[in-house]
This record gives C-alpha cells, structure tokens and sequence, in this order.
C-alpha cells in the first residue's frame, strides 16, 4: 500500500531522492525546503534546487523560515502524512512534530552511521581515507543523527572520488535506497536497530582554516585533503603570499624535503612520496592545468611552498 509523504529537503543532494519518491507509487503531499537566499553576489534570490525540482513536479511547496510555530505544526498535523522522508534540510525538526506521521521522520544521511554523524560526512569520510562509505536510512530523534538505523547501502571509495563525484553517486545511491527502505515498511519487515554509540564519529563541518595543506603529511592524506574540499571550500597552499587552491592531484613515486618542489611540473614533496599537481588556481584568476599555470607562473625546482 503506497504511503503518504511529506518531504524535506534543500540542496541539488535531495533531488535523486524527491525525483524517486516522485516517479513511485507513493503520494507526496507537499515539500518542505528553506526560503530562497540571496546569490553571492547581487541581490537576487535563489531558490533552492528542490524548490525548482518541486515546481517542476508540480507539488505543493512550503519554504518557512523557521518551523518552530503554530502554523507549520498544525498544518503537518492536518494533512496526516504516513511519513516524512529528511534529505539534507538544513533545519532542526521541533521534537513535538516526531511524533505526527504514523511511522515517524525518516532521514537518509550520507555515511554508513555510527559512523560520520553531522554536517560533512562526504568530506570527512574521503579524507579520513576511508575505504568505503554510504547511505543510511535512520528514524530521526532529538539527539542528531543518533536514530535507530533499518537500511544500509554502501560503496566504494578509492583516491580518484573527490566529493564532488561522490556526492552525486551517494545522492543517486539515496533515492534507490529509500524506495527499497519504503518498500520494507508497506510489507512490515521493516527493523529499527539501535546504533552503537560507543563507535560514533563526528563529521564536524569544515573549517577554512583547516583547509590549508600541510606538506609535512603523507601525499596519500594530502590527496585526500585536495579530493576530500573540492569543490568546497578548496585546499590550498601560500606561494609568494598569494593563495593557490589545488583542484586535481595524483601521487608520485619521487621522494624529497617536504614542501620543496621536486620538478618544473609542480610537483611537491610530502612526507611520504609526493603530490604532482595536475589543476590549480591561484587567488584572484580561474583554474588552469598546470601546465597552463606554469606558463605565466614560474615556479622552478627547488622552491618551498611549506
């Protein structure tokens, strides 16, 4: 029997999952995503890719700006959802709407959870160099992301995934897993189990300081870093005290004093082996292959960029 859905969502990572629940047999009642914000620059409000998503489907919409009133309460009441489906929000869920649809607030989460709780656990998880990572499909409590966990699905991370790529795979990955999770709760086989708090990690979100590349690591911890911040924030590195974000990178074999340039090619001695840098911007212009770059920078061999 199809279910009732409300859902909530923002950013371009909850789309595969509206577009899912929007092509099943499920009906959505209505979407809830955060008010249009003003772009970088000028004063022109955007609205959020599942806003457009939601208008393209034609589905009702709500975008309050804060949840925690009267109105949004008793109109979530009003309308009797089954469930409510949580991709990436944005916002806290007030404990008293918990307990309104009948199976609860459901929220799929991108980490294989105890593991990478919080705001950035596609970034975190890559560059913690972490194997393998995932989609879990949680029942939402008050504590963050500490609900019982009834479905996993999980791929593999290798040093080529930056988070750009794998946030479009898990995000894909989302929709079919919470289909099949909806398909477990129609038939009853549905099972909550409870995490395991002791094994929890925290996926803290990114500081830009953080951001800067330390070339006293490991080049396989410093490619992780560089895949792990693209597209956001960018890791990089000071060079004649101008910034220079590095978007692609491969390990070298060849080994030297850290942070010294090993080559005309830029590339740069790590702790272990080395980074050869493959994409880069320096602060102020657009991204360049290196070899672009070095035609207008010249960055020889020999050259600390520590």
């Amino acid at each position: 029997m199809s279910k009732k859905i409300v859902f909530m969502g923002t950013p371009e990572f909850a789309v595969p999952s509206l577009e899912a629940l929007n092509n099943s047999d499920h009906s959505i009642l209505t979407v809830y995503s955060q008010p249009a914000s003003k772009a970088d620059r000028g004063q022109k409000f955007i609205e959020s890719k599942i806003e457009i998503a939601a208008k393209k489907f034609a589905l009702n919409i709500r975008t309050p700006s804060n949840l925690n009133n009267d109105e949004e309460y008793n109109y979530l009441k009003s309308i009797e959802p089954d469930i409510v489906v949580v991709v990436a929000y944005g916002k806290i869920i007030p404990k008293k709407f918990l307990s309104i649809p009948k199976f609860g607030f459901i929220n799929i989460h991108a980490s294989l959870l105890p593991k990478w709780r919080g705001a950035a656990p596609i970034q975190r998880s890559i560059m913690n160099l972490d194997k393998e990572t995932g989609i879990s499909i949680m029942k939402i409590i008050e504590e963050l992301d500490a609900g019982p966990v009834m479905h996993q699905d999980k791929i593999k991370i290798n040093e080529n995934i930056d988070s750009l790529i794998l946030s479009k795979l898990l995000s894909k990955l989302g929709g079919k897993s919470i289909i099949n999770a909806l398909s477990k709760i129609e038939k009853g086989e549905a099972k909550f189990i409870e995490q395991n708090h002791k094994e929890a990690t925290y996926a803290k979100k990114i500081s830009k300081k953080e951001s800067e590349i330390n070339w006293n690591e490991s080049a396989k911890k410093v490619l992780a870093k560089i895949n792990g911040l693209n597209p956001n924030p960018g890791a990089w590195f000071k060079y004649k005290n101008a910034r220079h974000k590095v978007w692609k990178a491969k390990i070298s074999n060849i080994n030297g004093k850290s942070g010294l340039t090993l080559d005309d090619k830029l590339t740069v001695a790590c702790k272990e082996q080395s980074i050869e840098i493959i994409e880069i911007q320096k602060e102020g212009k657009g991204r360049q292959l290196v070899n672009q770059f070095l035609l207008g920078n010249k960055i020889k061999q020999g050259e600390n960029l520590s």
